[in-house]
């Protein structure tokens, strides 16, 4: 394994994948930085498309400003993961086209009720943001 590709598999490991997860994909389009997405790929068990039907472990969230509300984007993909599970927010690096604003993240993320987490650069072009889904609270038997 070539030092880049065991850089990005660290990387996807370190932003919260993890082998055997079915990692739900959103906003997937020619732009996205293949080369994390397919460290993603080749770290977890299953990466699903936008169709996918069933419960998944974590989201991909590709998402650039002139996608549509982001709010609406992460509560549509907190009903797509368990409670407590990871969605990593890609968006354009400052300066690059579909750029989104931190403070317009943070508001997304706060209002879909997700708990902000620093990021870490993806590739040249993305930058990403952790959100996790809040756990629920244990009931008592």
């Amino acid at each position: 394994m070539s030092a880049t590709a065991d850089h990005a598999e660290n990387l996807a490991a370190r932003l919260g994948f993890q082998s055997e997860q079915v990692v739900q994909e959103i906003g997937y389009d020619e732009d996205v930085d293949q080369d994390f997405r397919e460290t993603v790929e080749a770290l977890v068990s299953e990466l699903a498309d936008e169709d996918y039907d069933d419960v998944a472990d974590a989201v991909l969230l590709w998402f650039r400003d002139e996608d549509g509300d982001l709010t609406d984007a992460l509560v549509d993909a907190t009903e797509m993961v368990e409670d407590g599970a990871l969605i990593l927010l890609l968006t354009p690096k400052t300066g690059r086209d579909g750029y989104v604003e931190a403070s317009d993240i943070s508001e997304a993320a706060e209002t879909a009720g997700l708990s902000l987490a620093k990021g870490l650069p993806v590739g040249k072009e993305w930058t990403s943001t952790k959100l996790v889904t809040p756990k629920a609270a244990k009931s008592k038997r």
